[in-house]
């Protein structure tokens, strides 16, 4: 018993440091239940998006604009069947097609306007936090200033702005992208922002400055890890909120060009005057698209908060067995 203590000393402290260099995968082992099955169910449903916007080429059997095959045109607003599994649009394009296409320009947008908020307003927020002033006063009152306009009007007013009657693809998604990026760049800056006034007068801030290292330095090496731990879990609820506000944008008819790209809101604009004639399947599909993604992403960013926020997370709790007490003890004093 004497001999394996060392090592099991030694192997729990083996195992506290590589999960001490892991927090994340660390606090992730320690939740449990509903938690971490609205964490895994977030995940798979955004991975399946992904999967087949990568693919799309790969899983839709005909283009998005495609309305006849072989030289046959499609017939017109047919119900779902064998050949088009989610039926036909007025058009007589397929609806399956017009889905998995929608879900790959969602992706392209998404991913674009979440990185270009993250790195406008994560650097904004530094450098206002850190130096104040007037700089700060500044980019405080532009920030307020954009937070009292309605998110989806200033994204429609952005979006005509950067647009520029462009009627290509790729003018559409950057176009859609950055509006997308000025209705939430506020919200990173301010998050960034209101951690950095609270990092800046830590002591190990004041020890770097003691020791003459630069602002540059102090923001990036000491302040930064500390005030975008946040950052993730605003991206992941951001990309949420963002697919309505591109969703949005295509049923009010800004964005991108039916005939350039597929995109969901767009297909529900299309819809409206198939539905008060009972033909339910052009709308219910990319709706249905809209409503599984949107709750996927949320789910991870909500399972994300709790597992990050330590106030939050719901621990597991570990089986302690004591070992039986020893009632042989000896109780003769020494020589």
């Amino acid at each position: 018993m004497t001999a394996s203590l060392p090592e099991l000393e030694v192997t729990e402290l083996e195992v506290g440091a590589r999960h001490s260099r892991i927090p994340g995968l660390n606090a992730m082992r320690a939740t449990s239940g509903f938690q971490r099955g609205m964490l895994l169910a977030g995940i798979v449903i955004v991975a399946f998006f992904f999967v087949v916007a990568v693919f799309a080429p790969l899983i839709a059997p005909y283009g998005f604009n495609d309305a006849k095959s072989g030289g046959v045109d499609f017939k017109t607003l047919q119900p779902p069947s064998s050949k088009h599994w989610f039926g036909t649009a007025v058009g007589g394009e397929d609806v399956f097609s017009q889905v998995v296409y929608g879900a790959q320009t969602a992706l392209e947008v998404i991913v674009l306007a979440v990185a270009l908020s993250i790195v406008v307003g994560v650097p904004l927020g530094l450098l206002s936090g850190y130096f104040g002033g007037r700089l700060d006063r500044v980019l405080v009152l532009v920030s307020d200033a954009l937070f009292s306009f309605p998110s989806l009007l200033l994204a429609i007013v952005i979006d005509i702005s950067v647009s520029n009657g462009s009627s290509s693809k790729s003018g559409g998604i950057f176009a859609a992208a950055v509006a997308i990026t000025v209705v939430y760049v506020p919200q990173y800056f301010r998050v960034v922002r209101n951690a950095t006034v609270a990092a800046r007068e830590e002591p190990y801030v004041e020890a770097a400055r003691a020791l003459g290292a630069s602002p540059f330095a102090i923001m990036t090496r000491y302040v930064f890890g500390n005030v975008v731990q946040t950052v993730p879990v605003i991206a992941t609820l951001n990309a949420g909120d963002a697919i309505l506000t591109l969703a949005g944008l295509g049923f009010l008819g800004f964005g991108i060009e039916p005939s350039s790209g597929a995109e969901w809101g767009a297909e529900l604009s299309r819809a409206i005057s198939d539905t008060a004639a009972g033909i339910w399947w052009t709308g219910t599909f990319p709706g249905l698209a809209i409503v599984l993604l949107v709750v996927g992403v949320t789910l991870v960013g909500e399972s994300l908060n709790d597992v990050l926020n330590p106030l939050l997370r719901t621990t597991k709790l570990t089986h302690v067995v004591l070992p039986p007490r020893d009632t042989g003890v000896s109780m003769e004093k020494p020589a």
